[in-house]
């Protein structure tokens, strides 16, 4: 097949309205048609060939070339302080785009298999999967996009869709509170996003993401200051603040467990999480030194108190949630540290792996009878024996593990933490980096050896356990196979080596001016653009290159220390963690109660928030109200004084008046006898006594 540029365009259209379709139809028809749902899978799988069509389009015809077609959707004129303002949409296809797009279709295709089995007997069966249909097409419009408007748009389409699947089984009050939290906790960062995009269309009267960075890399800043455009750098990241769960706005994911295990598979791999690190990568080169190191903390300081907290934890789906929380602080701290091609290599395995785990312990529970405590399972390894070795597999991914995908990206992660520090002396982050790797491989073989090894601890329900059907199976066999290494490097310890990091993705040139980079950053004089640009220095990639080796050697040492003190405990129970439990209660609580950051807020944001709306509504009915009532009061007083002078004074007046003219009327009636000789006396009379009055002179 010939590729050509409108041909890539008029496929991804199709792939991003695809899912839409689906929702639509099994919204309407879905109750009328049986079997439709089978409509909406097939949309994905069909969707998932059209991606691999375009990714190999792109990355076999135009892998150094960007791909853009636009329309204006309004025009506004000439409007205040804005000029001529005419708003655009449109698509943009590069590397990064026909990559996520596989990622999101195949994932989503596979839970969308997955859920026929697992969900069967649903009372909302067909609901659901119109709800995972508009779940994709909302996260594939958000990496479509060729500017931030329409991203904020699908932005909060994921936001809704999230709140719908989260809340899924509504008549349960936890999952009912756990898709409310979920849905306010990311208004919280969407509010920071929606005013960094303001501050950007101000300034540069556009929403391109293309636009916005030509201009900032001509040296036009936002008001003229670096400071604005540090401040709109961290702005839209507080989307991403809340979209990838990162401190302080992660405590709604954890909860985000309520929903049905497939949509977590689909929210921690490939949709709302993946979401906010996309975006970063998508303006990461209009990011300041201070916005990157304010990115960088938030990421690093995230991914150690999710692990922390994960060591703890014994639900299985939670002990998952805390470690995607984890992993997104990795690749936050990532992009913080500038190791951006290796933040996003990182997304896209962590996808596979972490959809491999979570569909994973969705076969577990669905075997255990929907039981998710891990102190109720083990030796589940010789009843599902698929699952099992699927599982393990993406644990050591996530541990990183030599020969899998997760050490290939993590240790660039780790070097580039390493590079960051020894470049600008913020040796913190790679401390919180590295402490992390041991931690992460602590917890997740904990979690495979109390689930799968050991004797049994639920003999009931462990009897009744069986290996999921092939619905379910396959997708966690393909996912795990994703997380191998060869499907990204020839050299397992190499990932340069490979097509992934040396062809399709690599870091780009920053736009911002020198004074807002790092002292290792440079300024190079670009004369086919006339203007100064900042690319990554020699310096920079020889520390990079000088960091490898130490990175994956520490790397391995503190995973294999983290994989050892699991088996310790856990498997040879050499040490008993009971007693050892007993003896740091204080620390264990600590993470067992993941930080009181809940209970924090709780007490805070959340009850004083409640303090205020008392307060407020004290002054409502007292002070308000109290004032309505006194105006009411008065106005009756002054109706009734109103009323009294009406009756007794201008009543009594007019009432006098008739009175009196009939008194008048009754006295002068005797003087009308009707007698002519009456008259002439009475005039006679009359006239003498005007004479007597007024004598004449």
């Amino acid at each position: 097949m010939i590729m050509t540029e409108s041909l890539l365009v008029n496929l991804s259209v199709i792939i991003l309205f695809l899912p839409l379709l689906g929702f639509t139809t099994l919204i309407f028809f879905g109750k009328k048609i049986p079997k439709l749902y089978l409509f909406e899978v097939g949309i994905l799988f069909g969707a998932l060939l059209l991606s691999i069509i375009v990714m190999y389009g792109k990355l076999a015809y135009f892998i150094d070339s960007d791909i853009i077609s636009k329309f204006t959707w309004i025009t506004f004129g000439a409007a205040p302080l804005s000029g001529n303002v005419n708003i655009e949409l449109g698509i943009k296809i590069d590397n990064l785009t026909v990559i996520m797009l596989f990622v999101v279709n195949l994932i989503s295709s596979l839970v969308h298999l997955y859920s026929i089995e697992y969900m069967r007997g649903d009372k909302r069966y067909t609901r659901y999967f119109a709800y995972l249909g508009i779940f994709t097409f909302s996260m594939l419009g958000i990496v479509l996009t060729d500017n931030i408007l329409m991203m904020y748009i699908f932005w909060e389409l994921v936001g809704l869709s999230s709140y719908l699947l989260i809340g899924f089984w509504f008549e349960k009050k936890s999952a009912a509170d756990a898709s409310k939290k979920a849905f306010i906790v990311n208004r919280v960062g969407d509010i920071g996003m929606f005013l960094g995009i303001l501050i950007l269309f101000f300034n540069y009267k556009t929403f391109s993401f293309d636009s916005i960075f030509s201009q900032i890399s001509s040296g036009i800043l936002p008001f003229g200051s670096e400071a604005w455009l540090t401040a709109a750098g961290i702005l839209v990241f507080m989307g991403a603040v809340g979209k990838s769960a990162q401190f302080p706005l992660h405590v709604w994911l954890p909860d985000a467990m309520e929903g049905p295990t497939p949509v977590s598979a689909l929210i921690h791999a490939a949709t709302m999480v993946a979401a906010g690190v996309y975006l970063v990568t998508r303006i990461f080169v209009m990011l300041t030194a201070d916005a990157m190191l304010v990115i960088a903390v938030i990421g690093a300081f995230t991914a150690f108190i999710a692990a922390t907290i994960a060591i703890t934890q014994n639900d299985i789906k939670k002990v998952l949630a805390y470690s995607t929380i984890s992993q997104l602080g990795y690749m936050i701290m990532s992009l913080g540290v500038g190791a951006y091609a290796f933040a996003f290599f990182h997304l896209v395995t962590h996808a596979f792996f972490k959809a491999c785990l979570f569909l994973g312990s969705g076969s577990v529970i669905h075997a255990m009878h929907h039981e998710q405590d891990i102190r109720h399972m083990g030796g589940l390894r010789k009843k599902m024996p698929i699952t099992y070795i699927t599982f393990l597999i993406s644990t050591l991914a996530i541990s990183g593990v030599p020969l899998t995908s997760g050490f290939l990206s993590k240790d660039g992660i780790l070097a580039g933490t390493l590079v960051f520090g020894k470049l600008t002396g913020h040796w913190l982050i790679p401390f919180f980096g590295f402490t992390v790797a041991a931690l992460t491989a602590f917890y997740m073989f904990r979690l495979v050896i109390l689930t799968f090894h050991g004797e049994p601890r639920d003999r009931h329900k462990y009897d009744h356990a069986h290996e999921s059907p092939f619905v379910m199976a396959a997708p966690l066999v393909v996912l795990a196979v994703l997380s191998i290494f060869i499907f990204y490097t020839p050299n397992p310890f190499a990932p340069d080596a490979g097509w992934f990091l040396g062809n399709w993705v690599k870091t780009p040139e920053q736009v911002t001016p020198h004074t807002t980079r790092f002292d290792f950053m440079i300024p190079a004089e670009t004369e086919a653009h006339g203007h100064s640009e900042i690319v990554n220095s020699e310096l920079y990639t020889e520390t990079m290159h000088w960091a490898h080796y130490p990175a994956m050697i520490m790397s391995l040492l503190l995973g294999g220390l983290g994989i050892l003190i699991a088996f310790v405990f856990y498997q040879w129970r050499k040490i008993d963690v009971d007693k050892l439990t007993e003896k740091i209660k204080p620390v264990y609580n600590f993470s067992l109660n993941k930080w009181y950051i809940d209970e924090l807020y709780e007490a805070t944001f959340i009850g004083q928030t409640l303090n205020f709306s008392k307060a407020l509504a004290w002054f409502d009915n007292n002070i308000v109200d109290g004032i309505v009532n006194g105006s009411a009061y008065v106005t009756r007083f002054v109706s009734k004084l109103s009323g009294l002078f009406d009756t007794y004074v201008v009543d009594g007046l007019v009432n006098f008046s008739a009175f009196f003219s009939g008194f008048l009327g009754l006295t002068f009636k005797k003087l009308q006898t009707g007698k002519v000789q009456t008259y002439v006396v009475l005039v006679v009379f009359s006239v003498i006594i005007l004479l007597f009055f007024f004598k004449p002179f």
